[in-house]
């Protein structure tokens, strides 16, 4: 998963509100979203490679979502995607104690940010410089780098999420417009991250589309304040082409 942007416990219907896109070579198999067969109560879309999930939420509330930084980071020998996977499980701890379980390992993943919570608390970690953190209200984005780092397309999702939550009503499958944009940002806003110039361009967009690698899925998740859950999530084939768009509805409180 690549971009974020969410509001947190900012809107008079919604006390969650979530929109991401997964970015991913197109050859990585993964699975489109579903409650696993493994774990009933986990609805996730799953990398059929290491096993674990981007983007993930369960029957009791529950939501994660994992993105990696960009750059050189050496690989490890943990999968990030068992980051939002494990706390997802029944039988996993609250959001401060299982942060406290990937502090103790945070060195045996690559480079990573994580997202937990439910719509009564919501927290952050990453295993650049260590930080942990409980968010207070607010709308925020989560890319290659720190939390609310100004990346020009971070700062494009969050306004476009900002005019998307002041409409009379949400539906899923409009929000997955919020990130849809293709067009590239001009040289001078981009970061240097390392990869050089051309690729900081193909990567500048919120919708990433390249030879190789793009925008696989866009997911979008909505908590209301009684308990009913609303998660969507738009595939797209190799390159633009819209494919499946999977929509679930259940109650944390049936």
């Amino acid at each position: 998963m690549c971009l974020v942007t969410l509001a947190f416990q900012s809107h008079p219907k919604y006390p969650l509100i979530v929109v991401a896109n997964r970015d991913e070579s197109y050859e990585r198999a993964s699975a489109e979203a579903a409650f696993w067969s493994d774990h009933p109560n986990l609805l996730a879309g799953r990398d059929l490679e290491a096993g674990g999930t981007w983007f993930g939420v369960n029957r009791a509330g529950r939501w994660a979502t994992v993105t990696n930084f960009r750059g050189g980071a050496p690989t490890a020998d943990l999968s990030r995607g068992e980051l939002p996977t494990h706390y997802l499980r029944e039988d996993a701890p609250d959001v401060g104690a299982y942060f406290a379980e990937v502090d103790a390992k945070a060195g045996r993943y690559s480079g990573f940010n994580l997202l937990a919570g439910t719509v009564d608390e919501l927290a952050y970690c990453n295993n650049l410089n260590d930080s942990n953190q409980n968010l207070t209200p607010g709308v925020y984005t989560l890319s290659n780098d720190l939390l609310d780092t100004p990346w020009p397309k971070a700062e494009l999702a969050r306004e476009r999420l900002h005019r998307a939550i002041e409409a009379d009503s949400l539906r899923s499958e409009d929000l997955v417009a919020v990130l849809a944009s293709r067009e590239c940002f001009p040289d001078g806003r981009l970061p240097d991250t390392g990869v050089g110039l051309e690729m900081e361009r193909t990567l500048s967009p919120p919708f990433i589309v390249s030879h190789t690698y793009g925008t696989r899925c866009t997911t979008v998740l909505l908590m209301d304040k009684q308990g009913k859950v609303e998660f969507a999530e738009q595939t797209f084939l190799r390159g633009k082409a819209a494919g499946d768009l999977r929509q679930y509805r259940f109650s944390t409180r049936s």
